[in-house]
């Protein structure tokens, strides 16, 4: 079996795309989609009125805005690779929720507008990528519009970024006289077309760079283009395949995600260059990939993706071994015994019931509430997966519901979407007004959207009078009997502002940061989080010890 574990993890590729908002990240998805052969058209995102939508907008309000609000898992096979894409919300009031997808990836593949060059969020979620070494390739999107410099894009990514560049395409034009793009590693170039919504048969192929053809074709901009290519091949360094997997060094590919133009090359080097999965941290030890026995780590939770049947899916990122469906598991964390059924593979809202997987692949185990955020599956070694973030919230509501008949809509509704992540819900010690914790303004609108028209009960959401939160744990150093007790003296004393998370956790909430200081003086055996990964850690201790 183990030869077999081995070719097959090989084959695997898992990686996230991740942008600024309007950057054409999800367009990008859908044209990858489109040239692996597996969809034979793509939608628009924009287009919200049509009757097509982007395969990884699923979601009614991603459809309404033609933005991304959830993560999405597309699987698909392209040249005897499995790859396992992950589309995330560019919009920063969702990015819990791509921190969270970028722990179960190998790779990312960031998107940049031409005409914007480097946006803040990019900067914000580049960082996340270079806390994990993750790899990264650059797709310059939107070249058939008038935008940067390619020469300044080049300076403005190795600038902002902090890591070396390495041209694999050139443009040759932008705009109107967009011709195409220099394939500098094939020594050709590949000839823009636009407008094309499926896949050509064959693009139009010039060989050599060099070739007296291009000038003939496309004069001053292949001239251009050509004298650009010169500097950076004596500016920029040879590809360099360590550095590249450091994430010290990005390849940078050029094109229009909409006119379907560059992706082939994208898609190409995602194979070529994306590592296949690597060995996982646990607490107890260090995973490998090839290890015959299965585990694997919920890093997403999903209510009503198929909203007649109210369902819940965990997502898996399989770290070990081979899953079958069928096959007995144990949940780290409770101690819980699974024998999963109705495991099932992507392809954003479509769903194939699953009979394997290998380390890399992302599986979905609809569950009424049994799997957690940061739960560890395994075939019963109790490890537990460490790196899923939980950030304390910055902006808080209360939550009422309108119609008092639909409380229990309400409870029901609020409890499943504090399990996916999609915001945060605390419920106070004293006190029986829900609040719900988020990072933008944006997913208290999704969160009421989604109560309405998938639960069927309105909310009123108002203000609330917190601005800071914090998981509480406590250490004595006299153990976890007297640990406990101090954390229950810390609890019952602040009874009005501790509340209780999604999965129990105690939180406490404050008005201003002053309190904060004050509260961590007047109880120096109490440890305050602002992230519950740190608070997981002390509660799993706790629990071992």
């Amino acid at each position: 079996m183990f030869p077999d574990l081995a070719k097959e993890v090989r084959r695997r590729r898992t990686f996230a795309i991740i942008s600024h908002p309007d950057a054409g990240k999800t367009t990008l998805t859908e044209k990858l989609l489109l040239f692996s052969g597996a969809i034979q058209i793509a939608g628009s995102v924009k287009a919200r009125k049509a009757s097509r939508h982007a395969t990884s907008d699923w979601m009614e309000i991603e459809k309404q805005r033609g933005i991304s609000v959830a993560s999405s898992v597309m699987q698909m096979e392209y040249r005897g690779s499995v790859i396992n894409l992950l589309d995330t919300p560019g919009h920063q009031d969702f990015s819990e929720d791509t921190y969270r997808v970028l722990t179960a990836v190998d790779a990312a593949l960031m998107v940049i507008d031409a005409a914007n060059g480097v946006e803040p969020q990019t900067r914000r979620l580049l960082q996340v990528c270079r806390a994990r070494n993750t790899p990264i390739l650059t797709f310059v999107n939107k070249m058939d519009r008038e935008v940067k410099a390619p020469l300044d894009l080049f300076d403005e990514i190795e600038r902002e970024l902090g890591m070396s560049v390495v041209p694999f395409t050139w443009p040759v034009g932008m705009g109107k006289i967009f011709g195409g793009v220099l394939d500098l590693r094939r020594d050709q170039m590949r000839v823009f077309t636009p407008g094309e919504d499926r896949v050509k048969d064959a693009d139009e192929i010039i060989d050599g760079i060099t070739n007296p053809l291009l000038q003939e074709r496309f004069g001053a901009a292949y001239e251009h283009a050509a004298g650009e290519v010169e500097l950076v091949r004596h500016a920029a360094p040879a590809f360099d395949e360590a550095q590249f997997l450091a994430g010290r060094q990005t390849p940078m590919f050029f094109g229009s995600a909409i006119n379907n133009f560059g992706v082939q090359e994208v898609l190409d080097a995602l194979v070529d260059l994306a590592p296949p999965p690597g060995p996982k941290a646990a607490l107890q030890r260090t995973v490998q990939p090839t290890e015959e026995k299965f585990s694997g780590v919920v890093f997403k939770i999903q209510a009503n993706m198929d909203p007649a049947h109210r369902d819940r899916i965990a997502f898996v990122r399989v770290a070990s071994g081979h899953f079958e469906r069928g096959m007995r598991l144990k949940v780290t964390r409770s101690g819980k015994e699974l024998r999963p059924n109705t495991v099932v593979s992507f392809l954003s809202q479509r769903r194939e019931l699953l009979e394997e997987a290998y380390a890399g692949d992302i599986i979905g185990i609809p569950n009424h509430g049994v799997l957690q955020l940061a739960d560890t599956l395994t075939e019963g070694e109790p490890l537990q997966f460490t790196g899923l973030p939980f950030f304390a919230p910055e902006l808080f509501r209360s939550v009422e519901v309108a119609d008092p008949l639909k409380t229990k809509q309400l409870r029901a509704g609020l409890t499943q979407l504090g399990e996916e992540g999609a915001i945060q819900v605390f419920r106070p010690v004293a006190g029986s007004v829900l609040l719900l914790g988020a990072v933008g303004q944006l997913q208290f609108d999704v969160v009421a959207h989604r109560l309405e028209h998938e639960y069927g009960c309105k909310a009123r959401i108002v203000p609330a009078r917190y601005n800071v939160a914090r998981w509480v744990t406590c250490e004595t150093g006299e153990g976890p009997a007297a640990d406990e007790r101090e954390l229950k003296r810390f609890i019952d004393g602040n009874s009005h502002r501790v509340a209780l998370d999604a999965v129990d956790a105690p939180c406490v909430l404050l008005e201003y940061a002053g309190e904060l200081r004050a509260m961590q003086e007047n109880w120096p055996k109490i440890r305050f989080h602002a992230l519950r990964e740190h608070a997981g850690l002390v509660f799993q201790k706790q629990l071992e010890g």
